[in-house]
């Protein structure tokens, strides 16, 4: 089930939200949400239902021993335990198949094993169970002594298939108690519906148009058809990805739980260390957090660090190669950058030369990410840089019928309408014409979003999230 589908939308949510808000008391209220989330994970493959209660089971029992014996050995080993049954089950669900074909590559061996099927959302539980282990170990947060709320916390709807990644401790005291307002509902109901036109609106358009250039005959695509091609894609992966996030942090809100941001204009940076800093928040933090800073970070074997976390977050994100590479790409490029920041200190390039810079990085990061074949995506490079073909006619009428989209698309990325919305909301909340803005105007922008994105809604048959494969 994905939260753009008409049934999550009409039926699923509606049902949800009517049961939660009925029910007064707060614990069937929780039962409501357990419930809930596990029809939700279940729709499509019920089976693995089974190994996220599993999941929850060895880590809320490690939490309560890691609690029970802090700053003792037996800690430490249900933290070690916690790491190695965590990490062990999505090794064997998500990259045994990867490393039986590598093997069988390696040494010409036959080998049939193409790997288990793999159980959606399992990279986001998994780091989310593994974090909080990780917390009460270090004695950051009290240990959940209730399996039923713990379990809640792991499978909650909102954030279990694509994230972002929750952390107990952000969501600790929600998870004991949370309190109505129609202010946060309104909110919710507000990011949802952002979300939904993001994915609807922009990230299905964009990838329909991506597959036109980048699923085809590569020899027949000029330089120019490449390029716009993978902007396509680039589009496409921000809107799908971040619009998600934006529905995930709509529907906490709906049901009083606060999550973290997972994106903040990405697009814009104007260095590596920055775009890591802006894109997938939650991931970013949790390699921070549970591995760069306990490597030593900064302090000591600051490359190798940066290697090692760099090579995970690419295999975090898919079980073949091209992501390991895609991951070391960025890592290459975030230690260049810090080798010259520490040579040349203060000194900075003017800014549009580091957008420059910047465009040139994420389109080919995005081909590493994107072809999972890589002589194709190898290929796919070199016609970025064929000087030879420059141009071609099909590439021109797809840019000019979509100009629009694209000129939208682009705005989009940026923090623009954010900070024109803001300003508008300014300036009417301290005009004569508050109780109209507040009660007409802005339920009615809301609601023509949420029509629009129905519409097409409705109309198209691409709608698939590209984030539920990791």
């Amino acid at each position: 089930m994905v939260f753009s589908s008409l049934f999550f939308i009409f039926l699923f949510l509606p049902i949800s939200l009517f049961l939660y808000y009925i029910i007064p008391s707060r614990k069937w209220k929780n039962g409501v949400l357990i419930v809930s989330s596990l029809v939700f994970y279940a729709w499509g493959e019920p089976v693995w239902v089974i190994l996220l209660i599993i999941s929850s089971i060895v880590d809320y029992f490690h939490g309560r021993i890691a609690e029970r014996y802090l700053k003792r050995w037996q800690s430490k080993a249900a933290l070690i335990s916690s790491l190695v049954i965590n990490l062990g089950i999505l090794i064997l669900f998500k990259y045994s198949g990867m490393f039986v074909s590598t093997f069988s590559t390696l040494f010409d061996i036959p080998l049939n094993f193409k790997g288990f099927s793999l159980p959606i959302g399992i990279s986001f539980y998994t780091f989310q169970t593994i974090s909080y282990v990780f917390d009460v170990y270090r004695g950051e947060v009290k240990a959940q002594k209730s399996f039923w709320k713990f379990l809640m916390f792991v499978s909650l709807f909102h954030q279990l298939v694509a994230g972002p990644i929750v952390r107990y401790k952000d969501i600790s005291t929600e998870i004991e108690q949370r309190f109505f307002s129609a202010e946060q509902f309104g909110d919710g109901v507000r990011r949802f519906t952002i979300g939904l036109a993001k994915k609807v609106v922009f990230a299905n358009t964009a990838g329909a148009l991506a597959t036109n250039f980048l699923d085809g005959q590569l020899v027949e695509l000029s330089m120019g058809g490449h390029w716009f091609g993978m902007t396509l894609f680039a589009f496409q992966i921000y809107y799908d990805f971040s619009g998600y996030s934006d529905m995930a942090i709509g529907l906490g809100r709906m049901f009083g739980f606060t999550y973290q941001e997972n994106f903040n204009y990405p697009y814009i940076s104007q260095s590596v260390t920055e775009f890591w800093r802006r894109w997938h928040m939650s991931l970013g933090s949790f390699f921070r957090d549970y591995l760069y800073i306990p490597l030593g970070g900064n302090r000591r074997y600051q490359f190798r660090n940066l290697f090692i976390v760099w090579f995970l977050t690419g295999l975090w994100h898919g079980a073949s190669w091209n992501f390991v590479l895609w991951g070391l790409y960025y890592g290459v490029l975030s230690g260049f950058e810090k080798i010259l920041r520490w040579i040349f200190k203060s000194f900075r390039l003017p800014a549009i030369l580091n957008y420059g810079y910047m465009f040139l990085v994420t389109i080919f990061g995005w081909t590493l990410f994107y072809y999972e074949d890589l002589s194709r995506g190898l290929q796919f490079m070199r016609g970025l840089i064929n000087m030879e073909y420059l141009w071609d006619v099909t590439s021109e009428v797809m840019l000019m019928n979509n100009m629009w989209f694209l000129i939208l698309a682009f705005i989009g990325v940026t923090p623009i309408v954010t900070k024109l919305f803001g300003a508008i909301d300014v300036t009417m909340t301290k005009s004569l014409f508050r109780p109209i803005y507040s009660t007409i105007f802005y339920p009615l922008t809301i609601i023509t979003i949420f029509i629009v994105a129905f519409v097409l809604l409705m109309g198209q048959s691409y709608n698939p999230f590209l984030y539920f494969r990791f």
